[in-house]
């Protein structure tokens, strides 16, 4: 698959606010954004740790797939994106090698990206996300 970067790591969280309080008090980062994904059913916060992101994700439905984790296993890691190039091919090439995917296609996530994910039946158990974003394809977020 060959990723760039560690995109982010996700983590499922029952109360955003709270959460946002806690990084920004105990580990003294800063969130940069918040921002609502419809489709994923989800709110997300994001801090900038080194080259690599946290994004906090708080369901917005208690049916969508954040609210059935935090309902089955409580907080915690939910997931770990990986950053590609050409997301099409490399999910047609896990498709190949066997890898289980939840998501044929590409969908829209947060800031912007295109998403895939693959299931953690074929991944070791890990829910791995491969992430496009068109612009800055080969490397991790520049803020300013």
């Amino acid at each position: 698959m060959n990723p760039s970067h560690i995109e982010h790591i996700g983590i499922a969280v029952a109360d955003l606010e709270a959460s946002i309080s806690f990084y920004e008090r105990v580990f003294g980062l800063k969130c940069y954004k918040i921002e609502d994904v419809p489709q994923q059913k989800v709110r997300t916060a994001f801090f900038l740790v080194g080259q690599t992101k946290i994004e906090l994700l708080e369901s917005t439905d208690p049916e969508g797939p954040i609210g059935k984790f935090i309902e089955k296993r409580g907080e915690g890691i939910h997931h770990i994106a990986f950053a590609v190039k050409n997301i099409e091919e490399k999910l047609k090439n896990a498709e190949k090698e066997g890898v289980k995917l939840i998501d044929a296609t590409p969908g829209e996530g947060a800031e912007g990206l295109r998403v895939a994910f693959l299931h953690p039946k074929s991944t070791g158990g890990i829910l791995i996300e491969i992430c496009e974003n068109k612009e800055h394809t080969s490397s991790p977020v520049n803020l300013k």
